[in-house]
């Protein structure tokens, strides 16, 4: 989390721009007792960066053992301005009354579906209906995995908010991130 912080802290700079980096939390982090998360958003703080250039990203399982320090640290995180993600969404267990009662605020559907929009129905109709049910509480769908224009196209049709995957970019390193930023920020 801090040298995601750091970096992010250094991109924004060179960039001139509020780029927000996700990081994901392990279920044994999220879990641990302690305040290693009251650390984390002080040290956002610190570096001068609001809660918003970061999202927390879990998994559905933890959501399963929800007990009310996990709530607590959710709500704190919310109260900040960090977003909480639940990432590789409709391969867990998780129930809709968590998605109701949990501070959620970004479902990522996991690639396993977007891997095969056009080839397979079923796939198609699961991820229209993340995208509806995400849509309709009023959070943010992202859809993982996207390889192709004609995946694009789906989900753009579908209205599916953002988009990641080698599609766009593999990973790279820093200084061809830093590269690529000011690429796309000089065209915007």
């Amino acid at each position: 989390f801090k040298e995601s912080a750091r970096q992010l802290k250094k991109w924004r700079e060179l960039c001139n721009s509020d780029i927000q980096v996700s990081v994901n939390i392990s279920p044994m982090q999220f879990s641990e007792t302690g305040n290693r998360h009251k650390e984390w958003l002080a040290y956002l703080k610190e570096l001068n960066l609001p809660g918003k250039a970061m999202v927390i990203e879990i998994t559905e399982g933890l959501l399963l053992d929800a007990d009310s320090s996990i709530t607590s640290k959710l709500l704190e995180y919310r109260d900040a301005g960090t977003q909480v993600a639940i990432d590789d969404f409709g391969t867990g267990y998780s129930s809709f009354t968590l998605l109701r009662e949990l501070p959620i605020d970004i479902l990522k559907i996991d690639k396993s579906f977007v891997r095969t929009l056009g080839e397979n129905p079923n796939d198609l109709k699961i991820v229209q209906a993340i995208i509806g049910l995400g849509k309709n509480l009023g959070l943010t769908v992202i859809a993982e995995g996207v390889e192709t224009m004609q995946q694009v196209e789906l989900l753009l049709q579908y209205e599916c908010h953002f988009h990641q995957g080698y599609y766009f970019s593999r990973p790279i390193p820093y200084d061809a991130l830093i590269e690529l930023l000011h690429g796309k920020l000089k065209r915007a």
